[in-house]
């Protein structure tokens, strides 16, 4: 009974510790700080986008198509007749979901590898870390382009294009992180008392390397945004009548009439 009494705090205090370190890790990486701020933001639209937005997202007036920028309309109407601002703020919901499934497929595949590859090393490390070393040659938006013409356009395209694309640098976080963990004491009491590679990996080893992981999964969520919209920009992403940012920034570059389809942004009217 004591034994058990004595493990329990032990237990907690390490779970505390562990958060304490995230943490800490976490608030001395401005860029990952700023993230997390615009990604709180970008939830608030998404989940207020119906009480925020004027005009449905696919509401319709042929009276008002290519209206420039007023009170109204504050980033103008598209060629159906289209609020875009409403657009916009319904699209925050489509652009941050692809951003988080994204670097959630590349934080756990790659995640994984980098953990198989710290773990065992020797031939299976050489191998994974060629292998992504060919990847991380290839821009990672152009990359996903690539995959997603491949695939086809499409939401669910999209997103595991996206993914692909970043499971490189996860990896080579993961890996890293693991490749301290593993000399540590406890990584070698689980092997005194029997435990298997499966249970190290992922009770011991990932588990407490998930500081980094997290840091850098909170950069890379506007880093997928970015590419997705990118994608929908040039009509391999997110297919109409979904509201994306990438889409809204295309269509409003090509009725502005006053800078060029590839570069554009609604202009308020001087």
């Amino acid at each position: 009974m004591s034994t058990q009494t004595a493990t329990a705090p032990r237990t907690k205090k390490r779970k505390r510790s562990q958060l304490a370190e995230v943490w800490r890790r976490f608030m001395k990486n401005h860029m990952a700080v700023g993230g997390l701020v615009i990604l709180g933001v970008l939830i608030l639209v998404a989940c207020f986008a119906p009480q925020l937005a004027p005009y449905g997202f696919d509401d319709q007036d042929y009276s008002i198509a290519l209206q420039d920028a007023s009170l109204a309309h504050p980033c103008g109407t598209d060629n159906l007749g289209r609020d875009i601002f409403s657009r916009l703020l319904y699209g925050s919901r489509v652009s941050l979901s692809v951003g988080l499934i994204s670097v959630g497929i590349g934080v756990t595949v790659g995640g994984l590898l980098g953990a198989l590859a710290a773990f065992y090393g020797s031939k299976i490390d050489n191998t994974i870390m060629r292998l992504l070393d060919i990847l991380m040659a290839i821009p990672s938006t152009i990359l996903a382009i690539s995959i997603c013409a491949a695939l086809g356009p499409g939401m669910t395209n999209t997103m595991i294009a996206v993914g692909i694309s970043g499971i490189p640098k996860y990896a080579r976080v993961v890996r890293s992180a693991v490749l301290t963990a593993k000399q540590q004491e406890y990584v070698e009491a689980a092997r005194a008392i029997g435990a298997g590679d499966r249970r190290i990996i992922f009770r011991h080893l990932i588990p407490n390397s998930m500081a980094p992981i997290i840091v850098q999964a909170s950069m890379g969520i506007a880093s997928a945004i970015l590419a997705a919209a990118s994608m929908s920009f040039i009509g391999l992403g997110i297919q109409p009548p979904n509201p994306e940012w990438g889409q809204c920034s295309q269509r409003a570059g090509a009725i502005s009439g006053i800078i060029p389809t590839w570069c554009s942004i609604p202009v308020w009217p001087l």
